[in-house]
């Protein structure tokens, strides 16, 4: 019978901040890879946010000496319950992607409790730290809380032994150590850190030894040989505390830069946005460079948890097709496709029917409006055609056809001299802003659901295959006042069609 119980108060922290660029086509800027769904139904940032509310529910052994408790605590060494307090997520990531977010985290059921807006990449160091200083600022009283910090674009086979992996991780952080999980290699991989562990204590806990940086393939071989080398998968355990205090230890200039960028923060709902013009002086650096790779050796404790939970940082295609469902000759398909003689080739199709003939080793990535064929083994390569399209100024690294806004989304179908069409979706009660156009006019044809139009001091309701039309100059607003999606079908015509040619009066997401 357990003599005493602990309360460790957990929070957890998803870093949403990615760009987007290693799995193009599919992967953009303006929707980068954490949002995308890769298998099963929820994106990769909804499968983060689901394994971390796990923890709620689930608290696997964690510690030597212990048993699985089935009530929502954790059996620690020395006969000690530890109960775990699991708050909503605090998400840290791009201010652009701030409505992507709370639109997939609310369909995921797993509403953060904040969402820190960077208003430009400074690394995942900064972002630690913003997270660590929300965390403290909205724990009550002296609570120190456990943060648990995890990339939002990782996928996970097994859930629960990675709640069982990160259970062991907050009792042994509960005591001041930074714990990270160390991934079980199964072969020898160049594209990877790696975390070099000494023998496990009775809690099933390794000491750090070191950080070592990514190898070449003779090196990464020679460690699987060796034994005791684990990859680096970037989720750290550790408390509030003690990620500030090693930060003011170790670089003291990106603590308190950000801390003045915190200082300054404005507040509106759920969004919590740090001051431009601070957080712009912060030093970038990586949670590794900044503190972790020198902890070992300095006095301050860490400690790794193996983990062998299925994991893979999708961080090319051919990580994508390495953990998707395969057909007995290799070949892995997403969308409508049709293989012949192919064997262990990737394609995923979006948009429309995708059909390969010979094929071996390739990766096909069919989007709207482009398609990506690799060399399997080379599919990393895919960011020299990502910075080609920066340096030609083109739009297909930035945006998908189909475009996503916290209204809902359009879909740009068809184009030509002076004309453009879009297929726009509005989500039930949301509306686009009060708007104006100076050089093109608009048709709107509801195909579904009810539509409020605005134009001028008119103001109607529209229904199935009824239509209005939008005058050059005109103040105009469309909104669904209705219970299910509302989709217009908009032809756009004018001397200019650009998406900068807008002027908001009113708007209900703060958009200038």
């Amino acid at each position: 019978m357990a003599m005493t119980a602990d309360l460790l108060h957990v929070q957890p922290v998803i870093m949403a901040g990615g760009s987007g660029t290693r799995l193009w086509p599919l992967s953009r800027a303006g929707y980068p890879k954490q949002f995308l769904v890769l298998d099963g139904n929820a994106s990769l940032l909804q499968q983060a946010a689901q394994r971390l509310a796990a923890l709620r529910e689930v608290a696997p052994t964690a510690a030597a000496g212990g048993g699985t408790v089935g009530d929502g605590s954790v059996r620690g060494g020395h006969d000690v319950d530890v109960r775990l307090e699991v708050a909503a997520p605090i998400v840290v990531g791009n201010e652009e992607h701030r409505f992507l977010v709370l639109d997939q985290l609310r369909e995921a059921r797993c509403e953060p409790s904040s969402l820190i807006l960077e208003p430009l990449a400074r690394n995942t160091a900064p972002a630690l730290t913003l997270a660590a200083l929300q965390a403290v600022q909205a724990a009550k009283g002296d609570i120190d809380p456990v943060l648990v910090v995890t990339p939002a674009d990782h996928s996970v086979t097994d859930p629960s032994a990675f709640t069982a992996a990160l259970a062991r991780a907050v009792v042994a952080a509960a005591q001041g150590a930074i714990v990270t999980l160390g991934i079980t290699p199964d072969r020898p991989d160049t594209g990877f850190g790696y975390i070099q562990a000494g023998a496990a204590g009775d809690d099933g806990v390794h000491e750090v030894q070191r950080f070592v940086e990514k190898p070449d393939l003779a090196t990464a071989t020679a460690y699987l040989a060796e034994g005791g080398y684990y990859w680096n998968g970037g989720i750290f355990v550790l408390r509030a505390s003690t990620w500030l205090q090693a930060l003011e230890r170790f670089r003291p200039d990106i603590a308190r830069q950000t801390q003045l960028a915190f200082d300054a923060r404005s507040t509106d709902a759920a969004f919590v946005r740090p001051a431009r013009e601070a957080f712009a002086r912060v030093p970038s650096d990586s949670v590794d460079y900044a503190v972790m790779e020198r902890c070992p050796g300095s006095g301050i404790g860490i400690a790794m948890v193996p983990l062998q939970a299925g994991w893979n940082d999708l961080g090319a295609w051919d990580a994508v097709w390495q953990v998707a469902p395969k057909d007995a000759h290799g070949n892995a398909a997403a969308g409508d496709v049709l293989f012949h003689d192919s064997r262990d080739t990737l394609v995923h199709a979006t948009s429309r029917l995708v059909g390969v003939i010979g094929l071996q080793d390739v990766v096909v990535v069919e989007t709207a409006d482009a398609v990506l064929v690799s060399d399997r083994a080379r599919s990393q390569q895919v960011k020299v055609l990502v910075s080609a399209l920066e340096r030609q100024r083109r739009v297909e690294h930035t945006v998908h056809r189909k475009v996503h806004r916290p209204w809902g989304w359009y879909d740009s179908i068809d184009a030509g001299d002076r004309f453009q069409v879009k297929r726009i979706m509005v989500k039930p009660g949301a509306s686009l802003s009060l708007q104006m156009h100076h050089h093109r006019a608009e048709h709107w044809i509801v195909v579904r659901g009810t539509a409020e139009v605005t134009c001028g001091e008119r103001r109607i309701l529209l229904t199935e295959n009824q239509s209005t039309y939008i005058p050059l100059g005109e103040t105009h607003r469309l909104a669904n006042p209705g219970k299910v999606p509302l989709e217009i079908i908009e032809v756009q015509s004018g001397s200019y069609l650009g998406e900068d040619d807008i002027v908001r009066f009113e708007d209900s997401y703060g958009r200038g």
